[in-house]
Parts: structure tokens; sequence; C-alpha cells
């Protein structure tokens, strides 16, 4: 095996390792905007961590954020919640799901 066929590998690990880490990342950040959401909704206990499992779930329907956004949108509009709040809020749940991935 060549130098180059070493790095090469080197860079294909390293690029899944860091895909499966924003994988990640984003599974959890959904799972706490929907344990964030569940809260203002009034639901606690199971119910919180089904709706949070549903969050979850939404981010299989369509590529990028925007599915997950628009349920919690949806879900949260009787409670006078914005586009904005809830992006604002998911932005600042990356960071601690980030945060929390990198602690272990």
């Amino acid at each position: 095996m060549t130098t180059f066929d070493k790095r090469e590998e080197g860079f294909e690990k390293k690029f899944a390792h860091d895909e499966e880490l924003q994988f990640k990342a984003m599974a959890r950040r959904n799972k706490l905007l929907g344990l964030w959401a569940a809260e203002l909704l009034g639901k606690s206990g199971d119910d919180a961590n089904a709706y949070a499992k549903e969050v979850v779930l939404a981010d299989f329907e369509e590529a990028g954020d925007n599915d997950v956004l628009k349920k919690v949108v949806k879900d949260l509009e009787a409670k006078g919640v914005t586009e904005q709040q809830v992006r604002a809020k998911m932005n600042e749940l990356l960071a601690t799901a980030v945060a929390q991935i990198q602690a272990g």
C-alpha cells in the first residue's frame, strides 16, 4: 500500500467518522427539541418521551431540518411560539448536543 493509498484511506475513515458524529448530534438535538416542545405542550414523563421520539422520526421525512421545524412549529402554533423561536432553539440545542457527544 502506497503512502497515497494510506492517506486516502485515512481521509475516508475521517469522513465516515465525522458523518456519524453529525448524525448523532442531529438526532440528539431533535430529541432535546422534542423534550423542550413537549414541556411547552404540557407533556411529561412517557408522553414527553413519546413526543420527542415523534420529532426524531420526523427528521426522516425529507432532507434537511425543514421537516422537524415544520412539525414543531405546527404543534406549538397554538402556544404562540414562532418559527424564529424554534429555529433559535434548534441552534442552541445543536450546540448542547455536540457538547454532550464530545463529553461522552
